[in-house]
């Protein structure tokens, strides 16, 4: 099976990003352990995401390229974060003073992320619902995150988990929307108008699911 042009990025990096998100939750609501997040957070959420942003670089879509290399980054660092704790709990002498992690560093690496999501998602909701609605769910499990690591309130943990497997969901479900697009050649999964539209005389702005090049 062959298609014309060139492929969507976005459906392999919203893939990465979904599959990823949704495996740290299985963790996070107590179904499995970190050893299997952490290889896929290396190769999946963080080297397939990387790749796909470099290739949104290609298609000219600074939301893709920032989105898909910064959380291809961010779970190369979480993955690097864990392997450094273990390290630390097991009183390692490759880890000196300056390399020692403690669970408040942890809640501010998580709230530059935070801040970070906040500012895409203000961008999503020109692209579509679903976008908006993903980044909106990525912000709450931000900042559930954050109160967990930063006040201590673990009590928060299967609200966070609940709601960042409905992000992963909306990822995958505008996966799914990309690649039906192109092998039914009808749009069977609509990811809904944008939340901002442009106001009456101004261009709006071209961004289609995350991708440009890909339709």
């Amino acid at each position: 099976m062959s298609g014309q042009g060139q492929g969507n990025p976005a459906a392999v990096g919203l893939a990465a990003f979904g599959l990823t998100t949704l495996l740290l939750q299985f963790h996070n609501l107590g179904w499995c352990g970190t050893g299997v997040v952490f290889c896929t957070a290396i190769t999946l959420g963080g080297a397939v995401q990387l790749i796909a942003g470099f290739q949104e670089f290609k298609c000219g879509n600074n939301f893709g390229y920032s989105v898909f290399t910064v959380f291809g980054a961010f779970w190369l660092a979480l993955g690097l974060i864990w392997f450094i704790l273990d390290l630390q709990g097991a009183q390692s002498p490759l880890i000196g003073s300056h390399l020692k992690i403690t669970p408040t560093d942890i809640g501010f690496f998580l709230l530059a992320f935070s801040i970070y999501a906040l500012i895409m998602w203000v961008a999503s909701m020109r692209i579509s619902s679903m976008m908006a609605f993903a980044f909106t769910t990525l912000v709450l499990g931000f900042a559930g995150l954050d109160l967990l690591f930063l006040m201590d309130m673990k009590w928060l943990m299967p609200a966070v988990a609940i709601d960042l497997t409905l992000c992963a969901l909306s990822a995958w479900y505008m996966m799914a929307h990309i690649i039906f697009l192109q092998v039914f050649g009808k749009d069977i999964l609509p990811v809904g108008r944008p939340w901002i539209t442009s106001k009456p005389g101004l261009k709006p702005v071209m961004i289609k699911e995350a991708a440009t090049c890909g339709s």
